[in-house]
């Protein structure tokens, strides 16, 4: 018997009871005389959160479970786990399927039981419940602050920087330079894109040192902190939607400002102006972009960005998709290719679904007198295919369109109903989406492996090896 003993703290400076060394002595002692288990590993994780398992040591350990290494998980208290129920309720199940028991020696739980389980999960609604409760206290803190104009640790914006003495960011002249150049640039093009290329041709960089992007220009812009106003509670997340208006804290002349209140409204109505003759105002019904979300770049495997194209004759606005690297970057540095627009993606998949079509009716009326030439031939029939010079791995296409054949004929020479499927063609597709997923758990079961072979096999790997492996195991996986 092996046990992995968990201790966690979240932040450096917890004493006491929830320290690091107190949970090590604790769990220690409780291996050794209550549970009889010397041979134990210690997994520590300080100054990380408990509401969520994102954390480096809790990943290596229950990767190392799962490679069958321990028999038992003990932590202190099981809020050192988690204080989140469904995250500890998917890592309990995994743990009971891999026959590891779970500890917690301050709860003294005993999980074998159905009253132990029960009592477990309780405890765990009650320290999420702590938690949220917790949470709304320091929400509440924080908008109070905000109303009296103070800061809340949100990273400094450009032009300004932190001062102790105040509490607040003050302005850096140097920085502020560069945001008085990008508002009277705008002013100037009306055209956030050219701004971004006057800004790379005077070499000057974002408060990271890195290039601009058109999305990082209109943030700038659109931040009121530049005209002296702090605006906090503004959205749900640092990029996610808006809140409600009734919702923000707004301060007005809170802080010196760079630009004047005028210039701010100007460049705004300017942005707006914009927006409207984009078509992409708030008030427009959401554009759905059919295939966003499902092309990436072969070249960098950044996936593309969704947008609309210019409009047609007949009013209408298709989407077009760019590399994300081409979007970001400047000329100069572009090593991607442009992208494609829905005119021409579309009916490349439209076709490509019928081909497919046509080459199954091929491979059920051929059998296997139907040859690899001829289903190549098939899958690129038409227009969008003309400068198409093959498939990749078309022997291994051409396997599973056998396989479902044999599969139907298999079927009809027995007479079987399939398990329920109600005919041949329904049996077929089961058929290979049966090996696909037989396929994909074997790509997962080599992944895990690799992780194990490189992080804990003695003789191991190197890095570079283990990546190459591991890119290409995503890539068939993908």
């Amino acid at each position: 018997m092996k046990a992995a003993l968990y201790v966690r703290v979240s932040t450096t400076h917890q004493i006491d009871k929830d320290s690091l060394p107190f949970q090590r002595k604790e769990l220690t002692n409780y291996s050794k005389y209550f549970l009889g288990i010397d041979d134990y590993e210690i997994f520590e994780d300080a100054g990380y959160s408990g509401k969520n398992t994102d954390r480096p040591k809790f990943k290596e350990m229950m990767s190392r479970i799962r490679a069958g290494e321990f028999t038992h998980l003990l932590v202190w208290k099981i809020d050192r786990i988690s204080r989140n129920l469904k995250d500890f309720t998917t890592m309990y199940e995994e743990l009971k399927s891999y026959n590891t028991a779970f500890i917690s020696k301050n709860e003294q739980f005993d999980t074998s039981s159905a009253m132990g389980e029960a009592m477990l999960k309780i405890i765990l609604v009650f320290a999420e419940l702590e938690r949220n409760l917790t949470s709304e206290r320091v929400s509440s803190i924080m908008l109070d602050r905000a109303s009296e104009g103070k800061w809340n640790g949100a990273p400094v914006p450009l032009g300004y920087q932190w001062s102790k003495e105040n509490k607040f960011p003050v302005v850096n002249e140097d920085e502020a330079k560069i945001i008085k150049y990008i508002f009277d640039s705008y002013e100037r093009t009306r055209s956030t894109n050219e701004v971004k290329h006057l800004l790379e041709v005077e070499g000057y960089k974002t408060k990271r040192n890195g290039t601009w992007t058109t999305k990082t220009l209109s943030d700038v812009i659109r931040n009121p902190f530049y005209m002296g106003t702090y605006r906090y509670n503004y959205r749900y997340s640092p990029h996610g939607k808006k809140r409600p208006e009734k919702e923000w804290v707004v301060v007005e002349d809170n802080h010196e400002g760079i630009i004047s209140k005028d210039q701010y409204e100007r460049c705004n109505q300017i942005m707006d102006k914009n927006a409207i003759v984009r078509g992409i105002d708030g008030k427009r019904t959401s554009h759905i972009h059919v295939f966003s979300g499902l092309i990436s770049c072969g070249k960098c495997e950044k996936n593309y960005i969704a947008s609309l194209d210019r409009r047609r004759q007949t009013n209408y606005r298709p989407s077009v998709y760019r590399c994300h690297n081409y979007v970001h970057s400047s000329k100069k540095y572009r090593k991607c290719n442009g992208g494609i627009g829905e005119v021409k993606l579309g009916p490349f998949v439209i076709n490509y679904l019928v081909n497919l079509i046509s080459a199954s009716n091929l491979i059920e009326s051929k059998g296997f007198d139907a040859t690899t030439a001829e289903l190549e031939e098939t899958l690129l029939n038409g227009k969008p295919f003309a400068k198409v010079v093959g498939i990749e791995n078309i022997d291994s296409v051409y396997d599973i369109f056998q396989d479902s054949f044999n599969a139907v004929e298999q079927l009809q020479k027995t007479g079987t109903d399939g398990s329920d499927v109600q005919d041949a063609k329904e049996y077929k597709a089961k058929i290979a989406m049966d090996a696909l997923a037989k396929e994909k758990k074997k790509i997962e079961r080599a992944l895990d492996r690799l992780e194990s072979i490189y992080y804990f096999d003695d003789e191991g790997m190197s890095q570079k090896d283990y990546l190459i492996k591991k890119k290409r195991f995503e890539e068939k996986l993908k």
